[in-house]
Order: C-alpha cells, then sequence, then structure tokens
C-alpha cells in the first residue's frame, strides 16, 4: 500500500503541471510547501514518528520535498519562457535605430556617424555589443574545465538545507547557517550559499566516477561594498573515483591556474579548515600578467572530499554507491567575481551590476 507521502507527491505534481498561470502556481507553491502547506506539516510529524520509522519517512519526505520544489520552479520557468517569447514575438529586428538630429532618439551627444546610410534617411545602426567581463571569464573558465574532462552541471538557486548543509558536514552551529549571513525564506528554504549544493545532487543523481563543475549564482548576507556583494558567481568542481588524492587535485588547479593567468603563473597551496573537505586548501596565485601587480593572491578553496559527504549521501541514496573506503575524491570553489576583478584590475564589484557603458565597453 503506497505511504501518504507518496500519494501526496503523485497529487502535488498534478497540480502543478495543470496549473495555467503564475497565480495558480503560487497557490499550490504555498499549498504543498508554505508554512502551513502539506509538506510543511509532514515536517513538524516527523517529531512524533517512532525512531525506527524516522530514517524511511524522512528520506521519503525529503525526496517529496525535492520533487515538488524542481517541479514548480521547472513550471515556473515555462511561464517565463512564454511571457519572454510573446514579447520577443512583438520585436521587430529589422527596424533600424532611429536618430535625433544629433544621434540616436535618446542619447544626446552620440558620437557615431554624421550622416544616415544611404537608403535609410534617419536611421543609423546601433552599436554592437560585447561580452560581459564576468561572462568573459565564465565562459574562459568553463572552457578550459571541458578540456580538462569536467561536465557542466546545474541545480535550483532556492534550496534546502540539506543540500546546503547538513549534506556537506556542517554542523548547525556553523555561522554560515545563522540568519544573519544566509538569506532564508519563510516556508524553511534558502538562497544557496555556494553551487556546492550541484555536487550533492549530482551524487544522489548518478553513482560515482563522476566529474562536474558546477557555475552560477550564490548569495549571502554581505553588506554591499567595494570587495563584498550579496549576489556573487561560481564555479564549483567535483571529482570523485577510485584512487582520488591530493596530488590530482594539486595537477587539475595547477593547470587551470597556468591556462588562466599565463603559463609563468606560480601556484600555491596553503592549509585551511572547510567542514566538507579533508584536508582542505586555500589556493595561491602570482602571476606577471596580472595588472596589480606580481604578489601572492588567494583565489580558490579546495580539498579531497570530507568521508561524512559520501555517507550523507548513501543515506540519502539508501544504498552504499559512494562507499568512503572504496571512493575518494576531490572539490574546489572558484569566484568568478574575485577572478575578473584580478585579471582585469577592477578596484570594485559594484561596477559589474551598475551596467555603465563607459566601463563595460573597456572589455569590448
Amino acid at each position: 500500500m503506497p505511504h501518504p507521502l507518496e500519494d501526496l507527491r503523485t497529487t502535488a505534481l498534478a497540480e502543478i503541471n495543470a496549473a495555467n498561470d503564475e497565480q495558480a502556481l503560487e497557490a499550490a507553491r504555498v499549498k504543498y510547501l508554505g508554512r502551513s502547506g502539506s509538506i510543511s506539516a509532514w515536517s513538524e510529524q516527523m517529531k512524533t514518528l517512532p525512531k525506527e520509522e524516522k530514517p524511511v519517512v524522512g528520506k521519503l519526505l525529503n525526496d517529496v520535498r525535492t520533487a515538488v520544489t524542481v517541479a514548480i520552479e521547472s513550471r515556473a520557468q515555462q511561464f517565463r519562457a512564454q511571457k519572454e517569447s510573446g514579447a520577443l514575438a512583438r520585436i521587430d529586428i529589422s527596424l533600424p535605430g532611429a536618430t535625433g538630429p544629433t544621434g540616436p532618439t535618446g542619447y544626446s551627444g552620440y558620437s557615431g556617424h554624421s550622416t544616415p546610410l544611404t537608403g535609410y534617411s534617419g536611421y543609423l545602426p546601433l552599436e554592437r555589443g560585447s561580452l560581459h567581463p564576468l561572462t568573459q571569464v565564465l565562459e574562459r573558465s568553463i572552457q578550459i574545465f571541458r578540456r580538462m574532462g569536467f561536465a557542466l552541471a546545474d541545480g535550483p538557486d532556492v534550496e534546502d538545507e540539506w543540500h546546503c548543509f547538513d549534506a556537506l558536514n556542517t554542523p548547525p552551529e556553523h555561522p554560515a547557517r545563522n540568519e544573519q549571513d544566509t538569506f532564508y525564506l519563510p516556508d524553511g528554504r534558502l538562497l544557496r550559499t555556494h553551487t556546492s549544493t550541484v555536487q550533492i545532487r549530482t551524487m544522489q543523481a548518478a553513482p560515482p566516477p563522476v566529474r562536474v563543475i558546477a557555475p552560477g549564482a550564490a548569495y549571502r548576507r554581505d553588506e554591499l561594498d567595494a570587495t563584498h556583494s550579496p549576489q556573487f558567481h561560481q564555479i564549483e568542481g567535483l571529482y570523485v573515483d577510485e584512487n582520488v588524492s591530493i596530488a590530482d587535485l594539486k595537477g587539475a588547479l595547477e593547470f587551470f591556474m597556468r591556462e588562466l593567468f599565463g603559463p609563468g603563473t606560480g601556484v600555491q597551496f596553503r592549509p585551511h579548515y572547510f567542514p566538507f573537505t579533508e584536508p582542505s586548501l586555500e589556493v595561491y596565485v602570482r602571476s606577471k600578467a596580472l595588472k596589480g601587480g606580481e604578489r601572492w593572491i588567494e583565489v580558490a578553496g579546495s580539498g579531497v572530499v570530507h568521508p561524512a559527504v559520501f555517507e550523507a549521501i548513501n543515506k540519502a541514496r539508501g544504498d552504499k554507491a559512494y562507499d568512503p573506503e572504496k571512493w575518494s575524491g576531490y572539490a574546489f570553489g572558484l569566484g568568478m567575481d574575485r577572478l575578473a576583478m584580478i585579471l582585469f584590475d577592477i578596484p570594485d564589484i559594484r561596477l559589474f551590476a551598475q551596467n555603465d557603458l563607459r566601463f563595460l565597453k573597456q572589455f569590448a
């Protein structure tokens, strides 16, 4: 006989799939994932269950919550795509840009062509765009890792505590779990503080060996200043296989740093502490190519995957696919904003989001 949670999952997924607009989808989200929703109510019931039932029901509850969350995100993406498609359908991309006496409409003092193109009285071509400096660094980094055999992986920006902290061996008293450091939502979910959550989802979905990178945005309650932002961008990497050692980690990161910063780049590893790796290392580089001068700069965190992470994955999967006696691995995290600031000698992280053409045209 199916467990009530399985029936709840079937009903919820059918209702989400049947939602015909964003209002109906939001109503379904509140009904199942809201503070008083059905899934949240099951979370409250967990404390009343017999001890022997808690592991089984807990795993099923987590699976149901994940399935419903993913379904809602997927349906919301469909609605967004429909809106964008409808908006784009109304745009005539063949229409030339209009100009006034001094340049394109709305841009007084435009220093482009002084004479309209032949056959287009009163019209001039628009300026060509270019990739944002963050995008340039991100795409370059992805290219390097793809050459090393890493596949791309993705996951939701809105996560639960298990994927963001518990599965990564982060204890309840860790500062990152404080509401002053992390964006929590009313239903108990949160904005991911790192893209390591994608590593966890990858291992849940597939047995080893795995070799993935997870580019994307992360969020923390940092005060916005020249070097901190509440939203930033990362590439997290994970490699799990038999006999993976710290030597493999160092070789991979040294190759990446020299491809990114130049062949003469010095790479240094210094001991550090992260709850999800043991041993843990910070990565420093020194290169003559840096516009800020040749000096040691910290650029990444890394380490050998902690056995406790594998045990958490095994418990969630319900098997021993990631037996720490058989499998080992390494993980690393790179801040794209920081790399771009170092490579281009950008003094203020806020420039990335201000859309000032005077700044962006320097990277065209």
